[in-house]
């Protein structure tokens, strides 16, 4: 029995019919080996979702994803001076022009779930932004650096 396997519980549950039936399309749809891939799939986006409303101040690592007009970087700039203020919490941008005169930007983030949706919400305040939406996971980016500037052992590959 593999170490996976082991670790697995088995769950056994009754659902409508049709709630059934349109379970069984969407992993058809999506190409999945089974249900429970899909179900696993849609707890863990549950639980983050959960971890957000009761746990606000517990460190999350997500993205926030816009799509926007361009107007000659004036959007780009406007954005610039509200990621300034979220230092701590933005990891890294990265930005892609569109057909149409539009750009998707996505942020790689990680913070308390109270401080990201105020990012989000401050980026959501913007004219000209036409989309945006925080995700969230409750795991986390692995720390690079120590307290004493120094790397950790995990980035380096030795053991502690």
């Amino acid at each position: 029995m593999s170490s996976e396997s082991s670790s697995l519980a088995r769950l056994s549950m009754s659902l409508p019919a049709e709630l059934f039936r349109q379970l069984d399309v969407m992993v058809a749809e999506r190409g999945l080996p089974s249900r429970s891939q899909l179900i696993a799939e849609l707890i863990r986006q549950a639980l983050a979702e959960h971890e957000s409303l009761f746990h606000p101040d517990e460190m999350l690592a997500g993205t926030i994803t816009m799509v926007y007009r361009g107007e000659r970087g004036r959007m780009r700039h406007q954005l610039f001076r509200t990621q300034s203020g979220f230092l701590k919490e933005v990891i890294s941008s990265q930005h892609i022009f569109l057909e149409n005169d539009k750009s998707l930007e996505v942020l790689l983030v990680q913070g308390p779930y109270a401080r990201l949706k105020e990012l989000c919400d401050a980026i959501r305040r913007l004219r000209g932004l036409q989309q945006v939406e925080l995700v969230t996971t409750t795991s986390l980016l692995p720390q690079l650096h120590n307290q004493s500037g120094g790397r950790t052992s995990s980035s380096t590959g030795a053991n502690a």
